[in-house]
C-alpha cells in the first residue's frame, strides 16, 4: 500500500472513531474529556487569578453542586407532576402552604426590583429546598403511598439532604465524612422514590 493511502486510511479510521465516540457521549450523556474546552472570556480573564488550591477545591465541589442541582430540579418536577396529575390546574394557589407562597412572592419581587433576568416564570422555582419538603408534607394525601411510603422517612431524608446542601450552596468544602453522608442520603432518596 502506498504511503499516501496509509495516511488517508489512518485519517479516515480516526474520523470514524471520533464519530462513534461522539455518538456514545451523546447517547449516554457523557463527557469523555476528548474536546478542548474553551472557557468564556470572564473565566479566561479572572479564573487564573485565583489560587490553584482554591481552583482545585472548586473543581471537586462542582460535582456535588451538579448532583444537588439535578436533585433539586427533579424534586420540583416531581411535585409539579403529582399536582398536575391530580387534575388541579390551580395547584400552586390551592395546595401550596401560605408561607411558601409568601416567601416565593417575596423572592420574585426582590428579583424584579433588582432588575435581573427572572430565573423562571414558575413560582415553584422560587422555593427553597426545605420548602419543597413542606409542600410534600402538607399534601401527603397526594404523595403518600404513590410516591413515598413513609412520611417520617421522607422528612428524615429531606432534612439530611438539606443539611448537606448548605455547605455546597454556600461555597464551603464538604469533609470526607460529609461526602459519604451525601452518597448515603442520595441512596436513601432514590430508595424512597423507587
Amino acid at each position: 500500500m502506498r504511503r499516501s493511502s496509509v495516511i488517508k486510511s489512518f485519517g479516515m479510521t480516526n474520523m470514524l472513531l471520533e464519530a462513534d465516540l461522539d455518538s456514545i457521549e451523546d447517547k449516554y450523556q457523557l463527557d469523555l474529556g476528548r474536546r478542548n474546552q474553551v472557557g468564556n472570556k470572564i473565566e479566561d480573564k479572572y479564573y487564573p487569578q485565583f489560587d490553584s488550591a482554591l481552583r482545585a477545591e472548586a473543581k471537586k465541589m462542582s460535582a456535588h453542586y451538579e448532583l444537588f442541582y439535578c436533585l433539586e430540579k427533579s424534586i420540583r418536577q416531581l411535585i409539579v407532576d403529582v399536582f398536575e396529575g391530580s387534575g388541579d390546574k390551580e395547584w400552586w394557589e390551592n395546595q401550596v402552604p401560605e408561607i411558601v407562597k409568601a416567601n416565593a412572592k417575596k423572592s420574585i419581587k426582590r428579583e424584579k426590583e433588582s432588575a435581573v433576568t427572572p430565573r423562571s416564570a414558575d413560582s415553584i422555582d422560587y422555593t427553597t429546598f426545605g420548602e419543597l419538603g413542606e409542600i410534600i408534607k402538607s399534601n401527603w394525601s397526594l404523595f403518600g403511598g404513590v410516591v413515598f411510603n413513609d412520611l417520617k422517612a421522607m422528612e428524615k431524608v429531606m432534612s439530611a439532604l438539606n443539611s448537606l446542601r448548605n455547605p455546597i450552596a454556600h461555597c464551603s468544602p464538604l469533609a470526607e465524612d460529609e461526602e459519604l453522608r451525601l452518597e448515603l442520603a442520595l441512596r436513601d432518596w432514590f430508595r424512597l422514590v423507587s
